[in-house]
């Protein structure tokens, strides 16, 4: 088993109704399937969100001690001025005085109790119930041996050269690049340039950056047309400018090509409904570009 998002199903074809599936024989039960969850991406996540948690906890409860406190000693101030101001003063007058600020001690000591108790709830985090939607086989496609689908077929070889070449291109331009491939979003790496010098990081969140390029990168043994997924399609449409497809021809030989495309949905891509795809003509593709700092935008 393992865990992928349900955005899979974006990239998958509905079956034609009456096509036979495997009776289930050896599949895992729902019982078994809820227990890898859990132990494989919930308590995972569980762990990840309680230390983030605990950090924003103690950060905002640290600055609401130190600015209630405050509040409390100025108040605590004011008390012993009236005090000192009780001989020949109006009694009256100075017990008046007296109580506002008593009350205004006592509001700021239960907004300080308060407040640490409603965040020491929120430090607290569990995994809820698990509600199951439904199970779905997913089969070979019938045609997946035609000259016009096999072609689409992905060799998982071919694209891990691609990938490294990418993210070698972008690591010599000074940019960090993060995968997410196993995230199925519609592309497969997210390179951010930072906006500081190289060594240092934001104090706050180290991927803060200055230019992010959401990419999809696409892998041929040599030469031809191009294939994305309905989710890739539909994403490069979201996320237009953003959006950026590198293509690497001759992944298998020594000297790869990288060819970059800037916003691709502007492309004309034609659609493959058997299997969700789009594809583009190789005559689309640009020639392979220079490494050098800011590669021109194409499309």
């Amino acid at each position: 088993m393992s865990i992928r998002q349900p955005t899979i199903f974006l990239d998958l074809a509905l079956a034609p109704k009456g096509t036979a599936v495997p009776d289930g024989d050896g599949m895992p039960d729902q019982t078994a399937a809820e227990r890898f969850l859990i132990s494989s991406a919930l308590n995972p996540f569980l762990a990840e969100v309680v230390a983030q948690r605990a950090r924003e906890t103690a950060t905002i409860t640290r600055h609401l001690e130190i600015s209630l406190k405050e509040l409390i000693h100025r108040q605590n101030l004011r008390m012993a001025e009236l005090h000192e101001q009780a001989h020949g003063a109006d009694d009256q007058l100075l017990a008046a005085n007296l109580k506002k600020v008593e009350d205004k001690i006592d509001e700021l000591n239960g907004r300080l109790e308060r407040r640490t108790v409603e965040l020491r709830h929120e430090a607290e985090c569990m995994i809820g119930d698990v509600q199951h939607i439904g199970r779905a086989w997913v089969l070979p496609h019938p045609e997946r041996n035609s000259p016009q689908i096999r072609e689409m077929v992905t060799d998982p070889e071919i694209e891990r050269i691609a990938v490294q070449h990418v993210i070698a291109h972008e690591e010599a331009r000074g940019w960090k690049v993060e995968s997410v491939e196993k995230d199925n979003r519609g592309f497969d790496l997210i390179s951010r340039k930072p906006c500081l010098p190289a060594g240092t990081a934001h104090p706050e969140d180290p991927k803060t950056a200055i230019e992010v390029r959401f990419i999809e990168v696409k892998g041929r043994s040599h030469t031809g047309d191009i294939a994305l997924t309905a989710n890739e399609y539909n994403t490069a449409k979201r996320l237009r400018k953003d959006y950026w497809l590198y293509v690497v021809f001759h992944c298998a030989t020594p000297n790869p090509s990288l060819n970059i495309l800037h916003d691709p949905a502007t492309l004309e891509w034609q659609p493959i409904v058997k299997v969700e795809h789009y594809r583009l003509k190789q005559d689309s593709v640009k020639h392979p570009v220079e490494l050098r700092e800011e590669p021109p935008p194409y499309g």
